[in-house]
């Protein structure tokens, strides 16, 4: 893997993990704001214990070495997780404010998922990669 792809995927990777780790943690613990903001979405307040828990999780899966099928499952779960928020954001009449969280955390999960290590990727046989094919 090229130096600058390794550093690329590495900051990405830390600020999804600490934006996916507070998010998952102000979720978890029904912040007052949260709770305001999950309400007037229209969605009920036990979400927030589901999606804070399957964030934290997400985080170690990601970081953690090996496990490349449960990292797959952690970034298409943050990519759901994200465009919800988005799609949910709009449909709900919210501006840019509430749009500019999940945005982040939807690009920092597809650049951390592009530039992800060969050894952290699926190869077509079903295992991990050993080499790097970018």
């Amino acid at each position: 893997m090229k130096k600058r792809n390794k550093i690329i995927y590495w900051i990405a990777t830390a600020w999804l993990s600490l934006g996916m780790l507070s998010t998952g943690i102000v979720q978890l613990i029904k912040m007052k704001e949260e709770v305001t903001n999950i309400e007037q979405l229209g969605y009920p307040v036990y979400l927030l214990t589901l999606i804070g828990i399957w964030k934290i999780l997400g985080v170690i899966a990601i970081l953690i070495p090996k496990f490349a099928l449960l990292k797959e499952w952690a970034y298409a779960g943050f990519f759901f997780a994200m465009t919800g928020a988005i799609f949910s954001h709009l449909a709900g009449g919210n501006g840019a404010k509430e749009l500019f969280g999940p945005v982040l955390l939807l690009v920092l999960t597809v650049v951390s998922w592009y530039f992800r290590p060969a050894d952290r990727k699926i190869s077509p046989t079903g295992g991990t990669r050993k080499s790097d094919e970018k």
